[in-house]
């Protein structure tokens, strides 16, 4: 009887140590994870801050966190002239 108490004994922390390295293993995924996408953040070209995505009249432009800066790619230029084109200051500095 004494050696199926001790067998169980075991068992149960080699239970426990295995639940506490998957819990580890999934915080040092996470970890991982969370370092590989702040390495493929865009840079601000002026303060080096971190450009985030914002929707703006449909169009997805890039707006620096430190700075406030705007920052488009050529083709969120061209629909922004385009949709001012018509009414705005903007497209009409192009005409």
């Amino acid at each position: 009887m004494a050696i199926d108490l001790k067998d169980r004994g075991d068992a149960l922390e080699n239970e426990y140590f295995r639940k506490q390295e998957a819990e580890l293993l999934a915080k040092m995924k996470a970890k991982l994870e969370a370092e590989k996408a702040a390495e493929g953040a865009l840079k601000c070209p002026k303060c080096d801050g971190t450009l985030f995505e914002k929707d703006f009249e449909n169009i997805v432009i890039d707006v620096c966190d430190k700075c406030s800066g705007v920052w488009f790619d050529a083709h969120e230029f061209v629909n922004v002239a385009m949709k001012e084109e018509r009414s705005g200051w903007f497209g009409k500095l192009f005409e």
